[in-house]
């Protein structure tokens, strides 16, 4: 009784391990998770305190389905001053930053066509590409080029089926971060070629080494062809939230509007002013943050030198390291002897496409006291 298209797709590899991890809590064991991508912070009070104030207003009913005025504005706001991106609050649509790619491949991409993404990347961009009848088309992505995706390894993979190229800067598992380089020569591609860009640039703050980020919307003529994602989830700490936004050229922002009508109607309302809150307030939480996440990666790449077992080049941005582990086991086998033996919580990187094989994704958004144990731990499994 299930879809053709549904069969076609596995389940979430991080929610998978992150539901067995919360099973074998309740079983007693005692999980150190470092599964999903969740910052263990609270949300900050000036962001909730506008929710509440929200609903105690009563401002509960429908919205249009592109977003709360005021949010849009101050998104665009953001995106020109920011990311250098020249739109208007009528580019913007608020969504869940998963929804806001889901809709976006849907609203773009044909039966058949191609859309070429990373390899390793998030679990989620291939199965949009699958359900939208699109083929996911892989770029490898290696360690010596610290896993960003090359202008000529894209360049390559075009044929005359290719629709999209789909980014992820910072990059979820690897934290690569694309060069200036990278981007301007991934948009004279798209340029070339006339194809759709779509950049999830959800971890656009969370970013060390003095690095910067670069929006390839902001290149020239690239708005016209750049669906920008980002959200509220990462650099906020609003996972539960479910919100972020999409920023589209006038065409294809019709037509991901079309999906959002049709499938969620609009995002929550009430949030939306918690998120106006967010983006409008004050930004000194996002820097503490992020500071924290620095010196979370850096504590587990201090102590990941004491495990023989593993290799790994220190990450530039978002808060997941990705090493290279020895030995047969696959990687998801790896992962549940880990749950079983260590007690701790990760994704095996097979799940995150081929070549991410023989690795393993660990999240350090938890406290670091959680780092140091979960790692002592895994050493101990490991020797």
């Amino acid at each position: 009784m299930i879809s053709e298209r549904v069969k076609k797709v596995q389940e979430s590899g991080t929610m998978k391990m992150k539901e067995l991890a919360g099973q074998k809590k309740k079983e007693g064991k005692k999980i150190i998770s470092f599964t999903v991508g969740e910052p263990d912070f609270d949300t900050p009070k000036h962001i909730v305190e506008a929710a509440k104030k929200a609903l105690d207003d009563g401002k509960t009913r429908y919205l249009d389905a592109p977003g709360l005025p005021e949010l849009r504005e101050a998104i665009a706001k953001q995106a020109k001053e920011y990311n250098g991106i020249p739109c208007e609050s009528s580019n913007v649509l608020v969504t869940p930053t998963k929804q806001a790619i889901f809709e976006t491949v849907m609203a773009t991409v044909n039966e058949g066509e191609e859309v070429i993404m990373p390899d390793p990347a998030w679990v989620t961009y291939e199965p949009c590409v699958v359900l939208a009848g699109g083929k996911a088309v892989p770029c490898v992505t290696k360690e010596e080029d610290q896993w960003r995706v090359t202008p000529e390894a894209v360049a390559e993979l075009i044929t005359p089926k290719t629709k999209m190229i789909l980014l992820n800067s910072p990059s979820n598992p690897c934290g690569a971060v694309e060069t200036h380089a990278d981007i301007k020569g991934i948009a004279d591609l798209a340029k070339d070629h006339n194809l759709v860009v779509l950049s999830d640039e959800v971890y656009e703050k969370i970013i060390f080494d003095g690095l910067k980020h670069y929006s390839i919307a902001a290149e020239p003529g690239m708005l016209d062809r750049t669906v920008t994602i980002s959200g509220f989830s990462k650099t906020f700490a609003m996972t539960g939230w479910r919100l972020g936004w999409l920023i589209a050229p006038k065409p294809i922002f019709k037509g991901i509007n079309k999906v959002q009508q049709h499938s969620i109607t609009h995002a929550t309302s009430f949030a939306q002013y918690g998120a106006l809150a967010a983006m409008t307030g004050p930004q000194d939480c996002v820097a503490q943050m992020v500071k924290e996440f620095g010196e979370r990666r850096d504590l587990i790449m201090k102590l990941m030198k004491d495990i023989p077992s593993f290799k790994c080049d220190t990450p530039k941005g978002a808060f997941y390291v990705f090493p290279r582990y020895e030995g047969k086991m696959g990687s998801e086998e790896f992962a549940l002897y880990l749950m079983d033996k260590a007690e701790v919580a990760v994704t095996g990187g097979a799940a995150f496409g081929r070549s991410g094989e023989q690795h393993l994704r660990i999240s350090y958004a938890t406290n670091k006291k959680n780092i140091q144990d979960g790692m002592e731990r895994l050493k101990k499994a490991l020797a």
